[in-house]
């Protein structure tokens, strides 16, 4: 049985026992959007029933998540919730998009469009709809026509977040981060932008380091030099073998929890922040939560 406590069809409570299952496994099917929210808490009380009324009428387009923040201080914390409300939409097992502040029905709206999410009827409220998939754009000429778009429209920032994602797709990280830094206060917590940080930190992290063979080497010559480790965790997961990465920092977090002030568990929040594949991070999760508490 789930643990999330049924509001009613559409939108549940979820809490630390039941993420993983009822919204990270869930989203896979579903997308699952994640209210983050406080009972003293007064934009929460305008944004929390426009949302609750959307899941209604949306009829299964997505389900909503609510968070007390309060009640399940440890989700907050792995979301690194700063301000509330904050609302962040899971897809596919990963962080897809979000934002603080209670916004307008009519911007609500747009932002699920926006993901693809668009009321559900007929047949596909009750199977879900899949939405057909275009030919995606290039980085290239995603950057292109951002900053056609920033020209005509230097006035919407959230342009400047998507450019931003943009070049770091393109691999131009310090363009990246110039975007990311110029960004106004209320995107700098944008589900996005949380994302976008944590690949930069991972990529800036390589300046400089030794290359993959020679901290192998150290590695096995030293399975105690937590530098070296740490390092290679960080170039296995940017060079594509997430698996091999995570099992590095999940050592260090098993041997040698507080090297550096916890590094360990802050790469692997960083990498669930990144990676794409919800098997591989929903493993990794269990495994880190079985050492950390």
């Amino acid at each position: 049985m789930s643990s999330a406590q049924t509001h009613s069809e559409h939108v549940f409570d979820a809490t630390t026992a039941g993420f993983e299952n009822d919204v990270i496994q869930a989203s896979l099917q579903t997308p699952i959007l994640v209210d983050l929210w406080a009972e003293w808490c007064g934009p929460c009380k305008t944004l929390g029933p426009m949302l609750e009324k959307l899941a209604a009428e949306y009829n299964g387009a997505f389900r909503l998540a609510k968070i007390d923040v309060d009640a399940e201080q440890q989700l907050a914390a792995m979301f690194g919730v700063r301000s509330i409300p904050t609302v962040i939409l899971i897809k596919d097992g990963q962080m897809a998009d979000g934002f603080a502040g209670a916004l307008p029905e009519g911007q609500l709206r747009e932002f699920l469009a926006r993901n693809g999410i668009e009321p559900a009827t007929g047949d596909e409220a009750a199977t879900g709809s899949e939405a057909v998939e275009a030919t995606p754009e290039s980085p290239e000429e995603a950057i292109n026509r951002l900053q056609q778009a920033i020209a005509a429209e230097p006035a919407r920032a959230e342009l400047k977040l998507d450019l931003a994602l943009a070049l770091l797709r393109a691999g131009q990280v310090e363009p990246a981060r110039a975007e990311l830094d110029a960004l106004p206060a209320n995107l700098a917590t944008d589900a996005r932008a949380v994302r976008l940080r944590n690949q930069l930190d991972l990529a800036r992290a390589l300046a400089g380091a030794p290359s993959l063979a020679e901290l192998r080497q150290r590695v096995d010559a030293n399975g105690d030099d937590w530098e070296a480790r740490d390092l290679l965790g960080v170039r296995l997961l940017i060079e594509g073998d997430a698996p091999a990465g995570l099992d590095q920092f999940l050592d260090i977090l098993k041997r040698q929890r507080d090297w550096q002030d916890g590094q360990a568990k802050k790469r692997l929040l960083a990498a669930f922040a990144t990676l794409d594949d919800a098997e591989v991070v929903g493993t990794c999760r269990r495994k880190m939560a079985s050492l950390v508490f």
